[in-house]
């Protein structure tokens, strides 16, 4: 006896309910009505509460270690402020370290960028001078004539009417700018540059000049210069009769 084939059961129609009411609101990606309350779009199945989304950070929020959102009641906004509070102290104490050099950076480039003038001291002085050499022959702009040191440690001051920015000092040794004439005089090859600017504060700068006629040029950037002493340290050609000759001394100020 064979078995009997099976038999599929006959379908069963169930009523189909009625259409949802098309009175909430759409569906924000098809547009399809929903009643209120539906979480989920009853023909696509998009979520119809769409989570509000947080507002955009501002800059510094965006910066390590400001970027991250911390939850209520943790420790890390206190983290947060006292980094903040460490950064902040640190740029305070390098800007407080770094002013001096800065502001010495920026008027050394104004130096090399800016244009120089000479400047005529209003006094000169010296601590003592040979006989027919004073102390003016050394800034009466002529290098045939000189002021004539009697010894080593002599020392020749000038003074300024008004502060200036003192870019530079041009220094002219020896009797004679004619080489013959040079090497017959004694004339310094050592010397201490003392600056005084208008608050009393000395800059003092060791100078080694060159044993040969012509100019000599002394770098030196100094603020609100009010007097200039150059003090003899070293000489050639020194002898008996033979006093130190500095030719001229030219003062250069920033316009």
């Amino acid at each position: 006896m064979q078995p009997a084939k099976p038999v599929a059961r006959r379908p069963v129609v169930r009523p189909v309910a009625a259409d949802e009411a098309p009175d909430g609101p759409p569906c924000p990606a098809c547009g399809t009505p929903n009643l209120p309350g539906r979480q989920f779009c009853r023909r696509c199945a998009a979520p119809l509460r769409v989570r509000e989304q947080p507002a955009a950070l501002p800059w510094w929020r965006t910066v390590w270690p400001f970027r991250r959102r911390v939850r209520g009641g943790s420790g890390g906004r206190g983290l947060r402020r006292l980094l903040l509070v460490t950064v902040l102290v640190g740029l305070l104490f390098a800007g407080f370290m770094l002013v001096p050099f800065g502001r010495y950076l920026f008027e050394d480039v104004r130096d090399k960028l800016g244009g120089t003038a000479e400047i005529s001291p209003s006094a000169v002085s010296a601590s003592a001078a040979a006989p027919g050499h004073p102390a003016s022959a050394a800034i009466d702009g002529l290098t045939n004539k000189y002021w004539g040191a009697p010894a080593l440690g002599d020392s020749l001051t000038c003074s300024f009417g008004k502060p200036f920015r003192l870019v530079g000092v041009v220094v002219h040794t020896g009797v004679s700018k004619e080489p013959q004439e040079f090497r017959r005089g004694a004339r310094p090859i050592g010397a201490d540059l003392l600056v005084t600017t208008a608050d009393g504060t000395v800059h003092e700068k060791a100078v080694t000049l060159n044993d040969k006629p012509g100019q000599q040029t002394i770098r030196t950037g100094i603020s609100d210069v009010v007097s200039v002493r150059l003090i003899l340290r070293d000489a050639a050609g020194q002898g008996e009769g033979r006093p130190i000759a500095v030719g001229e001394v030219e003062f250069f100020q920033r316009t």
